[in-house]
């Protein structure tokens, strides 16, 4: 549905965006992952035909952002990172006056309008200057904005920024439904939003990509040892220096309430830490395998590109 081959974007001798590639398949959520001036926006731009790439290219739905930039905007649903709202008009005045710039169909936009107030929850704001709403309200009229002509694929830019958590949670939910009929990227600098919502993560760091993929995969892959989170009653002092004398433990760190214990990914020492704990007549009480966040991922990732 997304297709991005080499895409580059220059100001002057600067690479904003430094021949990436990526693509996203239909009905997948995949976010955007990168520090502030990663690159992000800059990206989303060129493919909403924003702004014209340098080198490279990238299809939406079929059609290529060059040679058919207007079939890619009639495919296309954008909500930038401030959403592009009349804050003196009404909610539903200010959607009519999208489905005309959209070309929807005066019949078909009535009926569009309708669902998507439902759809994005704002069925009792419709009468409502836009000004008066809460920010959260606004972000949901963005969206309604984004999705009124029925596009095959959704594109937001920091979707959440700014909102209360109760509000980031209705937001998620939102463009999880979303996704059961279309295709959504969106960018982040926030690695929670993306591992409660995306099917799959693109890192881009300096205006590279560094890593494509799940984060279930990512963390396979980035991690070259394993982690047991250890929980005893007794001294967690004594426990911890016991256990990093088993041969294969290459780090044990305490933490508010247990031991984080590390030993190579080959090995399996958790039996030889469970015996040791037995042997200082200590009882264990909870041993489970973590795996690596995404921050952690994130920061490896981004630390290894800067020393190259």
């Amino acid at each position: 549905m997304i297709e991005v081959d080499r895409l580059t974007k220059r100001y002057g001798a600067f690479a904003a965006v430094d021949d990436i590639s990526f693509q996203v398949g239909k009905g997948e959520i995949v976010g955007f992952l990168g520090p502030n001036g990663a690159g992000k926006t800059t990206t989303m731009r060129v493919l909403t035909c924003f702004l014209p790439a340098t080198e490279g290219t990238a299809r939406i739905a079929g059609y290529d952002i060059f040679d058919n930039p207007l079939e890619v905007k009639k495919r296309i649903g954008y909500l930038p990172e401030l959403p592009p709202l009349y804050r003196d008009m009404r909610v539903r005045t200010y959607l009519e006056f999208i489905a005309k710039i959209k070309g929807v169909a005066p019949k078909e936009a009535r009926r569009r309008i309708d669902e998507v107030v439902v759809q994005c929850g704002i069925v009792d704001r419709t009468e409502q200057l836009i000004g008066h709403l809460s920010k959260g309200y606004r972000q949901r009229v963005g969206l309604a904005q984004a999705i009124l002509h029925d596009p095959e694929v959704i594109i937001m830019d920091e979707p959440t920024s700014g909102l209360d958590p109760n509000q980031i949670i209705e937001v998620r939910q939102l463009i999880r439904e979303l996704a059961q009929e279309r295709t959504v990227i969106l960018s982040t600098h926030i690695l929670p939003e993306v591992e409660m919502t995306c099917n799959r993560v693109v890192i881009i760091h300096e205006g590279r990509i560094v890593a494509v993929d799940t984060t279930e995969n990512l963390t396979a892959h980035m991690r070259d040892t394993t982690r047991f989170f250890v929980r005893i009653s007794g001294d967690v002092d004594i426990a911890a220096k016991a256990i990093a004398t088993i041969e294969g433990v290459s780090d044990v760190t305490r933490t508010n309430n247990g031991l984080h214990v590390h030993w190579s990914v080959e090995a399996d020492l958790s039996a030889a830490v469970s015996a040791r704990v037995v042997e200082l007549g200590m009882g264990l009480v909870e041993m489970k395998r973590e795996a690596m966040s995404l921050e952690e991922i994130f920061q490896a990732l981004t630390m290894r590109e800067e020393r190259m």
